[in-house]
This record gives structure tokens, sequence and C-alpha cells, in this order.
């Protein structure tokens, strides 16, 4: 994930939102230590400093961000419905993400998703390209007293050119948001605020283009078009991702027979926060085992590995190393990954790796 240089880690995941301006509004003086849940439960001073932080400074935060996981490039449909199809055959790829270890009600995500391209004629060096792509996403994504429990159909058309291809792409879906207002425990009770949660069905909407080749791409999204607003007793809750835009490319070098390398970046334009940038460079040696490393700015360092254990499987493992001030509060961030490809072209014997 990408979170804000300075009050990032709170700014996208962190989402006490109606709790935040109820606290501002009645300029109430609870300390945090008075306020505990079996999802939130500070430790010690500095959990606690960090969270008053949040409380006091004003933030307004949304209660929809995007799914975006730091192997983002292995599978991008997440951030790029035009990537649906990117493949001949059929992809699934299962993510598990746990943030921010040592934190208590740090973001955990899941998500599963399947999308597939139709066969193509081809050129002999696009065969691997579809002219349309389809797919879905289900995922689950728990920080705090919050939860996303969604689902998401990708349609993406392709264009061919003479060694490229343009793809666009569509996402729609639903999602029910939820806050379990009530599972927060407060010295005074009898604040209505904390007796009733929220739960709403919300939903999602994305366009995205891409246009790339064998050896490079770059793309550009939105993958959440929309804001809904969910009505609280006398508050307003605005969910949705602000319109991200999602600015993605990468090439495909070939140093030896051996060994391919990749370099790649994402930017993220988000209103009212600053430009954020992910740098990446990914190697495959063998067509077997990948390496890779990031550099989130201002956020974390990550360091990537992944082994095709067979053609058709492929395991991946990410470790965010924190560089942000959030490093005196967690360990880091761990991610785990699986892609299964199976049905492809039946004139392709050796499926090479998903560089992109």
């Amino acid at each position: 994930m990408l979170p804000n240089a300075k009050f990032g880690f709170v700014y996208n995941k962190i989402k006490f939102s109606v709790f935040c301006r109820k606290l501002i509004e009645k300029k109430c003086d609870m300390k945090l230590s008075l306020i505990s849940s079996q999802y939130f439960k500070p430790d010690n001073f500095k959990i606690k400093f960090m969270f008053c932080c949040l409380f006091f400074t004003g933030v307004t935060v949304k209660a929809q961000s995007e799914l975006l996981y730091s192997q983002y490039m292995y599978n991008m449909i997440n951030i790029n419905p035009a990537y649906a199809g990117n493949r001949v055959g059929d992809n699934i790829t299962s993510v598990y993400r746990k943030q921010w270890v040592n934190i208590q009600g740090a973001p955990t995500t899941y998500s599963l998703s399947w999308d597939r391209g139709n066969e193509d004629v081809g050129d002999g060096l696009h065969k691997d390209k579809a002219p349309m792509g389809i797919g879905i996403q289900i995922y689950n994504d728990q920080v705090g007293i919050e939860g996303n429990l969604g689902v998401q159909a990708f349609y993406s058309y392709k264009i061919k050119f003479n060694n490229s291809y343009l793809s666009l792409g569509v996402s729609a879906g639903v999602y029910n948001y939820t806050a379990r207002y009530s599972q927060v425990n407060v010295e005074h009770g009898g604040d209505p605020l904390f007796q009733e949660d929220i739960s709403a069905y919300l939903p999602t909407a994305g366009i995205g283009t891409l246009f790339s080749s064998g050896k490079w791409y770059i793309g550009l999204s939105v993958p959440a078009l929309l804001q809904t607003k969910i009505h609280y007793n006398e508050y307003q809750v605005t969910t949705g991702a602000n319109c991200h835009y999602f600015l993605t490319g990468g090439y495909v070098f070939t140093a030896s027979q051996a060994l391919k390398i990749k370099p790649s970046i994402l930017v993220k334009v988000v209103k009212g926060q600053d430009v954020q940038f992910d740098f990446n460079v990914n190697g495959w040696i063998n067509n077997t085992i990948g390496l890779g490393v990031s550099y989130r700015m201002g956020d974390a360092m990550v360091s990537m590995f992944n082994l095709r254990v067979t053609p058709k499987i492929t395991l991946g493992y990410a470790y965010d190393y924190m560089i942000s001030n959030l490093k005196s509060f967690s360990s880091g961030s761990h991610e785990l990954m699986i892609k299964l490809e199976i049905n492809g072209p039946k004139n392709q014997n050796v499926i090479s790796p998903r560089y992109y």
C-alpha cells in the first residue's frame, strides 16, 4: 500500500473519521489510554501518542482505499481493469497481506482474483495476448473496527497494432462497508456514537487503459470513480478512494539468456496529497527464480522473492521494511502470493513467467 509520507499510515488505513470529528467537536479530554477494543489495544506510550496525533490533528479520512500490494506488478488488475486477460488462459492469483506488524488493529488484506484472455491469432511475438479479457476479484480488507468485503468484475478489450496492443478496461462491483463502533470501549458510556454499528452495501466502478508489447507497458487508470455517502445519526461518512490516479510503466531487458531484468515505476496521484512514487526492479533467473526490490518514497524499502514451482504455479513473498516514522512502532509488513496459470495456448509448450 502507498501511505502518505507524513500521516499516511493513518490517512489511508486508520479510519476513525466519525470518531475523530466527534472528539474534536466536543473538545473532549478523553485520553487514548481509556479507549480499547479487541481490535485496537495500544500497548505503550509511543503507540498511544501516535493515535493521539491522529485524533487531534483533524485528519479527514475515507472509508475505503484502493487495494495495492507490494507485488502488484505481477497482477495489476487491482489498480487497472485494462489488465484483465493480459495472458491467454485462466490466471488465478491469491494474495494475503499483513501490514505494520506489532500494531494491533493494523490493516490485514486478502484477495482472490481470476481473469482470462481469449485466444488470439497473433503474429508470433504476441500469441500470449488476447483481444478481450474478463475477470473477477473477491477481497476482504480489515482495519481496526472497520471492514470492507467486496467483489469486482472486470472487462477489457484490446486493439491490436503492428507490435503492440492498446487495452481499454472497465470494472464494476459492490462492497459491504462495516464499522463496529459498538466494540469500542470507553470509560464513560452512553454516547450514542458508540452504541450503533454501520453496515452498508456500496457500488464501485473504475476505468483504465494499458498500452503494451512483449517487452514494455504503460498504463493509466482510475480504479475507483465513485464516492458514496453513508448517513450515520447526524453525521455523514464519505466513502470511496477520492479518485486515485495510477500511472504505471515498465520495460523488460534481456541481460543474458538466463537473466531478464524489468525496471518499473508506479505514480499515484490523489487529491489533497503529495504525488507518491514506487520505483521497482525485478529480475528473473532462468525463468524460475525472481528477485526484486522496491523503494516506496518516504515509506518503505521492499524486498521480493518469487519461485516458479512448476510452469503453472508461482509463489511469491514480499517484506516491507519501514523507513518512515512508523518504523518506531512496527517491524514491517509481510505479503504472500500464489499464482496459478492454466488452460493456456495449446501450441505453447513452455509458458514464460509473467513479467507483468
